[in-house]
């Protein structure tokens, strides 16, 4: 049996990391585009808006009759739940595995959100949704979490059987699909991050989604106070704020986003590749993808016994030269997972006249404690994660399928 790079072996992985740029020449030359035309704002133009643009193109792709381009992620949030009608006095269901972005967004419209477990796709747990639902509950928000699709059919039932609303988080997964249809486009909204870590990027900047005319209305005036005065509007009028894209931003994701497809193909061909060789590996469970298929392939993700084998695996697997890492080990506070959410947890609001659990219009009651969803901290805190980057070679690919068998082998036997 081969030893352990750990132990002072030959590390499986040989293979140098290429890094081809992100951007290229279609990048640039939209960038250039709009510079020549001397303005960056999307509105008052003699030529077509980038960001018009940019929201057609995404909505044709995703699948939806409406996109509205924001500023971030997290805008893309807030005016997809302004767009709904939440508010004081409402619960929003979400995950206990997701950026503190998601409940940022919904305690910013001065919602309560009700955090709930994961399964073992660390993402939203159906069964702890349905035990969540409270009279006070309008909304579900499945997050989407590091391209894996949440499980929907389950969650839009139990939308439809409590007349609630489904806003998809799909931040870390743009492109991504469940049976067959583009993740983002199963709910009432469905919210992309455009960030500089996601798939495609604007370096800052969102965009969200609906079939709804209505909500589309309400999230586009929220948006941009001003939203009147540049151009006709007969919808409804409500107070707004200021999450414009601009049009560097919309330009450089009018490039990015043809680019999603390939992107995504290549991922998920590596992931695939990985997998492939990795099946029968002894000693771990894989995490449970809702949908193979539809799943973006950025990441692959093991479970090990526990939490201490978790950080012996991954120690000895980086050593192989195969970059992997644990997910909940309390070296630092994690903001992707509820535990460290620490002014939610305290229910702490804007201002003590500014607090959405303490609102006149809430009736509800909804406590936390760091060891509420215990099932969500056990299987992050046994999980080895192996991010995959796009452009992964086959070769590379095959020499961090060799470094995960080496190490399951020498610690696991098979």
């Amino acid at each position: 049996m081969e030893k352990l790079a750990i132990e002072g072996g030959t590390p499986a992985v040989q293979t140098a990391r290429t890094r081809p740029s992100r951007f290229g020449e279609s990048e640039r030359e939209a960038l250039l585009r709009v510079l020549g035309s001397e303005n960056l704002f999307r509105y008052l133009r003699e030529d077509e808006s980038q960001v018009r643009a940019l929201e057609r193109r995404f909505a044709e792709i995703i699948g939806a009759p409406h996109c509205l381009a924001v500023s971030s992620g997290t805008a893309a949030l807030i005016c997809g739940l302004i767009g709904l009608g939440i508010g004081p006095g409402d619960e929003v269901i979400l995950p206990a595995y997701t950026y503190i972005s998601s409940a940022a967004a919904i305690l910013n419209v001065r919602a309560v959100p009700v955090i709930a477990e994961v399964d073992a796709s660390l993402t939203l747990d159906p069964a702890d949704v349905e035990r969540k639902v409270t009279p006070y509950t309008r909304a579900i928000m499945p997050v989407h979490m590091r391209g894996t699709p949440s499980r929907m059919e389950e969650l839009l039932d139990i939308a439809r059987r409590h007349d609630l609303r489904v806003i998809e988080d799909t931040a870390q997964a743009c492109g991504g699909s469940y049976r067959g249809r583009r993740l983002g486009s199963l709910g009432d909204v469905g919210c992309f991050s455009l960030q500089h870590y996601k798939i495609i990027t604007t370096g800052e900047g969102g965009a969200l989604v609906t079939p709804h005319q209505e909500v589309f209305g309400r999230a586009m005036m929220y948006h941009d106070a001003g939203r009147p005065y540049w151009e006709g509007y007969e919808g409804e009028v409500i107070p707004g704020v200021n999450y414009r894209m601009s049009e560097l931003a919309g330009a450089i994701g009018r490039a990015q986003v043809e680019h999603l497809d390939a992107i995504l193909a290549r991922t998920r061909g590596a992931k695939r590749r990985v997998l492939e060789q990795i099946r029968d590996l002894p000693g771990v469970e894989f995490q449970d993808v809702p949908d193979p298929e539809g799943d973006c392939g950025i990441v692959l993700i093991l479970f090990l016994p526990d939490p201490h084998e978790a950080r012996r695996f991954a120690a000895a697997v980086r050593a192989e030269g195969c970059p992997v890492g644990t997910m909940y080990s309390g070296e630092f506070p994690d903001r992707h997972i509820y535990c460290y959410w620490d002014h939610i947890l305290a229910r702490k609001g804007y201002s003590e006249k500014d607090n959405p659990w303490t609102h006149p219009a809430y009736h509800g009651s909804v406590s936390y404690s760091r060891d509420m969803c215990p099932r969500t901290l056990d299987y992050l805190g046994r999980a080895v994660a192996m991010t995959i980057p796009d452009h992964v070679s086959e070769a590379e690919a095959d020499e961090r399928a060799a470094a995960l068998r080496k190490v399951a082998s020498v610690y696991y036997g098979g």
